[in-house]
């Protein structure tokens, strides 16, 4: 049976009971379906969730999310229930801009526009609908169907959600699985832990004054994730991209040996042998312990630069 629940701004209808009520809190994840429509005769249809959405939206309670409105009534509801909002046109003036938001987030990157109030001012939101729903405020109603709701200790928080300590703590753990993936060598395990722990170093880094102590540690706690990153990249033959990531270690660490030294095998497998040399020699300056090593890879070196000079006599040949 339906009920009704008004207050000075929402109207709620009931159209099928949930199944369980559950206390809600700040953190608190909810999964749900919606459909947003115009309170006109037709009652027209805006957005539908599970026609224009990959997966249901999510919303994490107390993370400030742009539409206030949708926090009020998800926490009137149980698990598993229906129910219709009309909510007043002041409570539901960002709905173009989440709208597009989320609408954007279903296209390919490079399809997305940004913007911003100029943009709006001048050219719209970009889609018709929303351009009207922004030029004429309304009333808005929406069907909410509520899929999931997980407390914050029955979910594994995602970066964004995370203190600065839990990120730190998260990085050292993402380390020690990549090492442990490393070890099984499941590749592709490892590469992606290194990335993810890469990834909440630079969040972290950004809130930070480059060369402060505070962003000095970070910066040592990136350089063995982006050294760990390469060696995978090296053992998959993708020389260029374990160039890139020594390159970036040697930035925040100059006399990295570990850094040069495999900088310089991802150069010979390239065939940049001059870089590779200059890498291998340096590594040796600065660590007379790898100086074996060093002989070796340049005795290698040398044996490919001499078969590459033999390739390139022999096509040279065929060309007369």
């Amino acid at each position: 049976m339906d009920s009704t629940q008004q207050d000075a701004k929402i109207v709620k209808n009931i159209i099928h009971a949930g199944t369980k009520v559950v206390p809600f809190r700040d953190g608190t994840k909810i999964k749900f379906h919606y459909q947003t429509r115009k309170c006109d005769e037709a009652r027209t249809l805006i957005d539908d969730s599970r026609v224009q959405q990959q997966k249901p939206m999510e919303l994490v309670l107390g993370k400030k999310f742009k539409l206030e409105v949708w926090e009020s009534i998800l926490q009137q509801m149980a698990l598993h229930e229906v129910a219709r909002f009309r909510c007043d046109q002041s409570l539901v003036q960002q709905y173009p801009f989440v709208s597009k938001t989320i609408r954007d987030a279903q296209k390919p990157r490079e399809e997305r526009k940004h913007c911003c109030g100029m943009t709006v001012q001048n050219e719209g939101i970009g889609y018709r609908d929303l351009d009207e729903l922004f030029t004429n405020p309304q009333d808005l109603e929406f069907t909410i169907e509520i899929l999931s709701i997980e407390s914050p200790d029955e979910y594994e928080k995602e970066s964004w959600q995370l203190s600065d300590d839990e990120k730190r703590d998260l990085v050292g753990r993402l380390r020690e699985q990549g090492n442990a993936a490393y070890r099984a060598n499941d590749l592709n395990a490892a590469r992606d832990a290194y990335s993810y722990a890469t990834g909440i170093i630079e969040q972290l880094m950004i809130k930070e004054k480059p060369d402060e102590p505070e962003w000095i540690e970070l910066a040592q706690m990136k350089v063995p994730l982006l050294l760990n990153y390469s060696q995978c990249k090296l053992l998959e033959r993708d020389y260029y991209a374990a160039i890139e990531h020594c390159t970036e270690a040697l930035k925040y660490d100059p006399h990295c040996v570990k850094a040069l030294f495999r900088r310089g095998k991802a150069h010979a497998g390239a065939w940049n042998f001059d870089r590779a040399r200059t890498d291998f020699e340096r590594a040796a300056e600065l660590d007379s312990n790898l100086h074996t090593a060093v002989e070796k890879e340049l005795a290698k070196l040398q044996e490919q630069q001499r078969l590459r000079d033999v390739e390139d006599r022999l096509k040279y040949q065929k060309l007369f």
